[in-house]
């Protein structure tokens, strides 16, 4: 497993591994559970990078994706890499209306890209309402600051520069995600705790950790120190 970075060198990611691998193939699944897939329907994934999450969607949903990152080079090798006729990708900022050319999805996705949008979120949430259909829904999993990694990960800031983290990107607690999604007026906003995998595991202990995992997802004394923060609300 190698850490991917960015043309600044910030780290956006993570590639191979059995432990990644099986990680984002179950948060699509997360994300397909929110939705109500149609060939005709449309999602929009933010901070695409490599294009892994929206390929896999499109796969197994056949709705219509478009994956969007501000890096060139991530879009390159995104487009590069794939093969489904309903994913594209294209280098835009979805806060930006003019880039966006009136267009508008009936889900939004990402996986870990709100807490790089932390400082701006209350802007970023509205951004996401104008590009939703009617009944729109946002789904995002993000870095659960109660998990004790995560925690030290963000708040300590001689490993936030080992981990090449963002000046600005910041985990967030579901109380802050909840307050956030109720200020910018979404509506059945769900944020639930979830995923004790993490990228880099051991191949013989992703199974483990994944079954172990799933009580802990519903152990009220543990729940709250899973990995990530699973979000999803609907537009008004």
């Amino acid at each position: 497993m190698r850490s991917v970075q960015d043309e600044d060198g910030y780290n956006q990611g993570w590639t191979g591994g059995v432990a990644l691998t099986v990680r984002t193939d179950r948060r699509c699944d997360l994300m397909i559970s929110k939705m109500a897939p149609s060939p005709s329907r449309t999602v929009l994934e933010i901070g695409c990078g490599r294009g892994e999450l929206a390929r896999s969607l499109a796969a197994k949903t056949r709705m219509q994706v478009l994956g969007v990152d501000v890096s060139e080079a991530f879009v390159e090798e995104a487009r590069a890499s794939a093969v489904e006729s309903n994913v594209q990708f294209d280098v835009l900022d979805f806060t930006r209306p003019e880039q966006m050319l009136g267009r508008t999805f009936d889900y939004i996705v990402g996986n870990g890209i709100l807490h790089h949008l932390y400082y701006d979120l209350p802007a970023s949430l509205r951004s996401m309402r104008s590009l939703l259909a009617e009944n729109g829904k946002v789904i995002f999993l993000e870095p659960n600051l109660h998990n004790p990694y995560v925690y030290l990960i963000f708040s300590r800031p001689k490993l936030r520069v080992r981990a090449r983290l963002e000046p600005d990107e910041m985990a967030f607690s579901r109380k802050h995600a909840l307050r956030s999604l109720g200020e910018a007026g979404f509506r059945d906003i769900e944020v639930e705790y979830r995923d004790f995998l993490v990228p880099g595991v051991p191949d013989r202990l992703v199974q483990p950790i994944v079954t172990v995992g799933r009580v802990a997802e519903r152990t009220p004394a543990v729940k709250h120190m899973a990995q990530s923060l699973f979000i999803s609300a609907t537009a008004p």
